[in-house]
């Protein structure tokens, strides 16, 4: 089974997260935290930083790392390493998603999550 290897950015400000709907494939409309594939000869910093820039034209600093999940989808494997980030500048514009929104702690359980984002969740409410 193929792996892919990814990045996902929790973006925090006070006490509340950044979250994306995504807006293609076979989790179209589902919730998830933004990020994607690393490339060739990049850190997963880099990566992040990357994808956040090219799928919402915004800029972030990367303050902690949170978690690496494993999730087996039918077809693949996933590894996705998760870090908590700010935003830093930039306007927010969706070129991947087709919806995005601040919510609470208290509301990540009232979401329809992308599988293996539920795993970042258990993560973010042993913090």
């Amino acid at each position: 089974m193929k792996t892919i290897e990814v990045v996902a950015a929790v973006i925090k400000h006070d006490e509340r997260i950044f979250i994306t709907r995504r807006g293609y494939g076979d989790f179209v409309d589902m919730w998830e935290f933004p990020g994607g594939k690393i490339e060739i000869g990049e850190s997963k910093e880099e990566a992040l930083i990357r994808e956040i820039k090219e799928e919402l034209e915004l800029d972030i600093n990367i303050s902690d790392f949170l978690t690496t999940v494993e999730y087996a989808y039918s077809s693949f494997h996933l590894t996705m390493h998760c870090f908590i980030c700010q935003i830093s500048g930039g306007k927010l514009n969706l070129n991947a998603h087709n919806d995005a929104k601040w919510i609470t702690f208290d509301e990540l359980d009232n979401q329809k999550w992308i599988p293996a984002d539920v795993l970042v969740i258990d993560a973010l409410k042993n913090m």
